[in-house]
């Protein structure tokens, strides 16, 4: 056990699946996974485990933004020695050729947290995915017809922002999209040596200002974890 996962040891796999909301890794767990058990509850972040095609996979609400995750990822490599994290969520496009429902890949994660500031005084460290769970990804996409887009993401503080323009700047840099938590999962994989990708579907966008209503993400989110799931 651990300050916030209650689960014994053995009972989380080497692989886990992260997304944000612990009602979402509760309806993944259920939807793609057999044989499945909650080994965690504390805090209502809600972790499974099962099988999928005979392969132990678990699944960990994250919470939202870089300090929630890290917590929760910090305990799964030090705690209970995970290998694998693929983090699964959604994303707002920051491009008018990433639309709603398109799947993104992020090859490495910008940020406008200090997370990294404050490792790497007067430097910039680069967090970027793991190249064996990526290739993976990109030859099971392209091999089954399931169209994506890859590249550099935003993680980012920030839900709601002051300067609505605030976006363009990024864009313009080439930045598919934003979330808030690639960067510092990155960060921490490359620290403890172990493997990390995170896979996207577009949920909004800050060009077009369209937005899947909250029904629609979790149908959105099947290919995406079809991909996910392939690779572990």
């Amino acid at each position: 056990m651990s300050l916030h996962l209650e689960a014994k040891p053995g009972e989380i796999a080497p692989t886990v699946l992260l997304p944000g909301d612990p009602l979402r890794a509760q309806w993944i767990a259920e939807t793609f996974l057999e044989d499945v058990f909650c080994y965690n509850k504390v805090r209502g972040m809600l972790g499974y485990t099962g099988q999928y095609k005979g392969k132990p996979v678990s699944v960990q609400g994250g919470g939202m933004g870089i300090p929630s995750n890290l917590i929760y990822c910090h305990e799964l490599i030090t705690a209970y020695g995970v290998k694998r994290i693929l983090r699964v969520g959604t994303a707002g496009s920051y491009q008018p050729h990433v639309q709603l429902q398109d799947i993104v890949l992020a090859m490495s994660a910008s940020t406008d947290s200090n997370i990294n500031a404050n490792r790497f005084p007067n430097a910039t460290f680069a967090p970027t995915a793991s190249f064996e769970l990526f290739e993976k990804a990109i030859r099971y996409a392209k091999d089954h017809d399931i169209p994506f887009k890859a590249g550099n993401i935003l993680s980012t503080d920030v839900f709601y922002d002051d300067h609505p323009k605030y976006y363009q700047q990024w864009a313009a840099y080439g930045v598919l999209c934003a979330e808030m938590e690639t960067a510092g999962i990155y960060t921490l994989a490359a620290k403890y040596g172990i493997e990390a990708l995170t896979l996207l579907t577009i949920s909004d966008s800050l060009v077009t200002k369209e937005a899947l209503p909250q029904k629609e993400r979790e149908a959105s989110l099947r290919e995406m974890m079809e991909i996910a799931l392939a690779i572990v």
